[in-house]
């Protein structure tokens, strides 16, 4: 299978100091509902692991979290592309669980539930603790120029990243360089 694991808030969609509280506050990035679509289209499964720590603070409830990814799937639906999973911690920091990243809980459900072994599946974010939990879970850490990270474009990558990180200016980036990737691989292995 091949599988990419994606943050959500500064990655698919603009990301708020006051949280994502209801569908209506769901915005996404330019191009990257259509960089979602493009890795469905060539043939990747995308899931996305998320804090969601507004739930865990009472600013709102699984049904507009639920909104707002129905709002989000409808929306990469009209593009012919689709997420398998939507994974999310509604921890707080202070609650000390295993799911909150940068610990690695939530990509070991995501492994254990899709049957997967995750060394070396791409991950996304836009900050180090999105790149942090997928490395520690064995994934291969992209980091997009977008959301948290947006502020280090003329630095690079921000502080904490793993050292094997990979920066893209953006999801689109992202995509197009993984499909990239892949069909060299294939012209390097084709007789």
């Amino acid at each position: 299978m091949k599988l990419v694991i994606m943050d959500r808030d500064g990655t698919i969609n603009a990301d708020s100091e006051e949280f994502v509280k209801s569908p209506e506050e769901w915005v996404p990035l330019p191009g990257a509902l259509e960089a979602i679509a493009k890795l469905n289209h060539n043939g990747w499964h995308v899931v996305i692991a998320t804090n969601q720590s507004g739930l865990g603070r009472g600013l709102f409830d699984v049904v507009s979290l639920n909104a707002i990814h129905a709002k989000m799937h409808k929306a990469l639906a009209a593009l012919g592309g689709r997420l398998d999973a939507v994974f999310y911690c509604p921890h707080t920091p202070d609650d000390g669980c295993a799911c909150r990243k940068p610990r690695s809980g939530l990509f070991e459900q995501i492994g254990e539930r899709l049957g997967v072994d995750l060394r070396g599946v791409p991950t996304v974010g836009d900050s180090a603790r999105d790149l942090q939990a997928g490395a520690a879970a064995g994934c291969e850490p992209h980091l997009v120029l977008t959301g948290k990270a947006g502020a280090w474009r003329e630095e690079g990558t921000p502080p904490g990243c793993p050292p094997d990180t990979v920066v893209h200016l953006d999801l689109m980036a992202f995509a197009e360089f993984l499909i990239a990737r892949e069909m060299l691989a294939r012209q390097t292995i084709a007789p």
